[in-house]
């Protein structure tokens, strides 16, 4: 039976280790063809290797799938320009991209350095546009040359964006802004056949392993709630073609766990036709945070 993915094209970044190599090796067995993108630096972005992509493509090409690796660093102009033609003029084109690829570099705000803040930004968001523009701008010529494409963008999010965490302003920041990347560039891209979606993952990777005691222990038997292979199917299924109604959304995955996010939305409000005094906003202010739900905690969730 063909796979969910039989024949589409595939490029997913950071996918020499953990949750990404859980999706290049997913993707793989349900039919795609992959460009496995790895810089294979630490987890806070220093060094780089091309081995972990290198390792993941061999295990995919010994199970009878088609990979090749690519070393480019996602956050560069021209290295996420030559990732995007590594897949078209390998495979012939381009049909999903998974931007996975981050590092972390936590402190407190009132320790962190520009530097740390900077790395950081660069890695996850513009290493999330730079891809996806170049990915866009080959959709985009493919419509007006009248060859539609049924593309897909999955990008990744974390709930210490969506929700918050002491210790990751530059993280969640960043997690945060991709987000709505993702809300945007869903209204941008739909008129070309490209659906847009964001995953929060939760699951036992180099960058989660720190977060809590026990991050790192694996069940001796049975399921395995913080295994970074439970994130794939919802991956893949986000990159098939049964997806094309579904755009511009934001999944939480953990263990057995599927859940829709919904962001922001209007709370209580209050309106009148006039300009209001700074004097008088002190009990509207108090009404409305009585009517306000509280704010969503993190710990619903697991930090990815």
């Amino acid at each position: 039976m063909p796979g969910l993915c039989e024949g589409r094209i595939a490029i997913i970044t950071g996918a020499g280790r953990g949750i990404g190599r859980s999706y290049a090796l997913e993707f793989a067995r349900q039919g795609a063809k992959l460009v496995v993108n790895d810089l294979g630096g630490s987890v806070d972005g220093s060094g780089s290797t091309l081995t972990p992509a290198q390792s993941v493509v061999e295990e995919i090409r010994r199970s009878g799938g088609q990979a090749v690796a690519n070393g480019d660093d996602v956050s560069d102009w021209e290295g996420a320009e030559r990732l995007i033609r590594t897949a078209i003029e390998t495979f012939g084109g381009l049909d999903v991209l998974v931007n996975n690829a981050g590092i972390l570099r936590d402190r407190m705000l009132f320790n962190m350095t520009a530097d740390e803040w900077d790395a950081v930004i660069r890695v996850h968001l513009r290493g999330t546009f730079c891809p996806t523009r170049h990915a866009a701008a080959h959709w985009r010529d493919r419509a007006k040359s009248g060859r539609p494409s049924q593309a897909r963008v999955i990008n990744t999010t974390s709930v210490s964006g969506l929700y918050g965490n002491a210790g990751q302003s530059n993280y969640g920041a960043a997690k945060a802004g991709i987000a709505a990347f993702t809300i945007i560039a869903a209204k941008e891209l739909e008129r070309f056949g490209t659906t847009v979606n964001a995953i929060s993952p939760g699951a036992r990777t180099r960058m989660t392993e720190s977060l809590r005691p026990g991050a790192r222990d694996v069940p001796a038997q049975g399921f395995d709630p913080r295994s970074p292979d439970n994130i794939a199917p919802i991956a893949v299924w986000l990159g098939s073609l049964e997806s094309s109604q579904v755009t511009g959304r934001v999944f939480e995955v953990s263990g057995g766990r599927l859940c829709l996010s919904e962001g922001w939305t209007r709370g209580p409000e209050v309106e009148r036709n006039a300009r209001w005094d700074p004097a008088e906003l002190g009990p509207i202010v108090r009404s409305l945070l009585e009517k306000a739900q509280p704010a969503e905690p993190m710990s619903r969730s697991r930090a990815s």
